[in-house]
């Protein structure tokens, strides 16, 4: 097999901010032009992936401030963890990226015998050594989050969160009879507009755009984090397990079913023609415990941008 010069650098190939998703896209490429020169990229990519699983499992494990811990500051701790353990890993790291790198080159060069060789085209020769880099590759990009193009793993800003899950609202919101732009507004209260989404110790998206808990009849995913609850009228910080799901469109249908199969919430539907009543129904029925639930959602609800993305469709449809 041909492979290109060394003209490729591993700076081409490097990731210095974790944020840098085209990175991911870089080395995806060009593993499939030089898998040689990626391997020692993506072993390291592996192990900033194992550190930051290691530092979530810390943070989870802690009981946090009380006094200066919000959603605000865990959003930006987790950022900082991100950095620092890609930085670490650039660095001589933990001593996992060589023996990654070790055991995905003795993928690449396979014992083959001559006659097995020959026998081969030139297409299939090049496809049994590119192999495991690409699958390597592909696990760093799944992992980053890069698992659909089409849904960031981060939105940019509360439009972008509308524009990507409007086509998803108008579909549940058709099916409990609800306008879109109320499930938007609930979700946007749940997850504020999509940048603290319950993530797995991994770093990957729970999708649950709702806050769904995963209760003992629940079979699927789930994300033990720590939440805010209102008991008697005090807040205050609680561990608890949320459901978790494949994707953002799992969610909704999830939301959908929630509601339908749980006759406390049938008053909430039955007020659907009517946004107000029906989120203050579904308040009053348990749904959360914070005490301005109903009244927050109906203030996003009805802010223009929202009004706006609505009537005009200006959904993410690619």
């Amino acid at each position: 097999m041909q492979t290109l010069s060394s003209h490729i650098s591993s700076a081409n190939l490097s990731q210095d901010v974790y944020t840098d998703l085209s990175g991911l896209s870089r080395m995806r490429k060009q593993a499939q032009e030089n898998p040689e020169q990626t391997l020692k990229t993506v072993a390291r990519q592996f192990e900033s992936l194992f550190m930051q699983m290691v530092m979530k499992s810390m943070r989870d494990a802690s009981f946090g401030d009380p006094l200066f811990d919000s959603s605000q500051s865990e959003f930006y701790q987790d950022m900082f963890d991100k950095q620092l353990t890609l930085s670490l890993s650039q660095g001589r790291g933990m001593g996992m990226a060589e023996a990654l790198e070790r055991q995905l080159r003795g993928q690449l060069h396979p014992p083959v015998s001559v006659e097995n060789r020959v026998a081969k085209d030139a297409d299939n020769v090049k496809q049994e050594l590119i192999m495991p880099v690409l699958k390597a590759v592909s696990v760093v990009s799944q992992n980053s989050g890069v698992v659909d193009e089409k849904m960031p793993a981060r939105f940019a800003s509360p439009e972008d969160f509308v524009r990507h899950m409007l086509p998803l609202a108008q579909k549940a919101a058709d099916k409990i009879g609800v306008r879109p732009e109320l499930l938007l507004a609930q979700a946007a209260l749940e997850t504020g507009w999509g940048q603290h989404i319950n993530r797995h110790v991994d770093g990957s998206s729970s999708h649950n755009l709702f806050n769904i808990k995963a209760g003992a009849n629940w079979d699927g995913g789930r994300v033990a984090i720590s939440t805010l609850e209102y008991r008697d009228g005090v807040a205050r910080h609680e561990r608890a397990a949320f459901r978790a799901y494949d994707s953002y469109a799992d969610s909704f249908d999830d939301y959908v079913n929630f509601l339908q199969s749980r006759p406390r919430y049938q008053p909430a539907l039955e007020q659907a023609d009517d946004p107000e009543s029906f989120i203050r129904e579904l308040h009053g029925a348990g749904y959360a415990t914070d005490p301005a639930y109903a009244d927050k959602i109906i203030d996003i609800m009805q802010r223009p941008m929202l009004q706006a993305a609505v009537e005009t469709g200006t959904g993410y449809a690619g």
